[in-house]
């Protein structure tokens, strides 16, 4: 083939390090502005992010450029340095070391839009850890849980 072409969907999730300093509501709308053009600058497309005070999740459309662990790494270090400057109460802020980030097939894009889109309402229901072990089983996805909350 003459041409390299792809269409990658790609859902992540990412947890803040310190329960202590969780992301304020009023600024989460910039704060996924911003991460969506952390993505747009590393050639992909954010199609969604969303989450709550302490957790991301971001759907996106992956460049063929660009290795998933690179992607989270500019979306996380860029993030965590732009919250800082936002105020004080930021100073320690942080995202933990670890990620997940599981394809999405074209046939559920809608309903796993819908789904990041209501993170308030779904955690209403449950927490961060039975969403992610949750996601985990539903991928097939093998972990030991002692290290999944470090």
């Amino acid at each position: 083939m003459a041409q390299s072409l792809s269409k990658l969907y790609v859902h992540l999730i990412f947890h803040i390090k310190d329960e202590t300093c969780k992301i304020q509501k009023k600024d989460r709308s910039a704060l996924y502005a911003y991460m969506g053009s952390i993505i747009k600058d590393s050639e992909s497309i954010p199609v969604l992010i969303n989450g709550t005070a302490d957790h991301v999740h971001a759907f996106c459309i992956m460049s063929k450029n660009i290795s998933l662990a690179k992607l989270v790494e500019n979306i996380k270090r860029h993030s965590s340095r732009w919250i800082k400057t936002l105020d004080e109460s930021y100073r320690n802020f942080s995202w933990q070391g670890g990620y997940a980030g599981f394809s999405v097939s074209p046939s559920v894009q809608e309903k796993r839009k819908r789904y990041i889109a209501n993170q308030e309402e779904h955690h209403k229901e449950f927490s961060f850890r039975q969403e992610y072990l949750m996601f985990l089983k539903e991928y097939g996805i093998e972990y030991n849980e002692k290290y999944l909350w470090s």
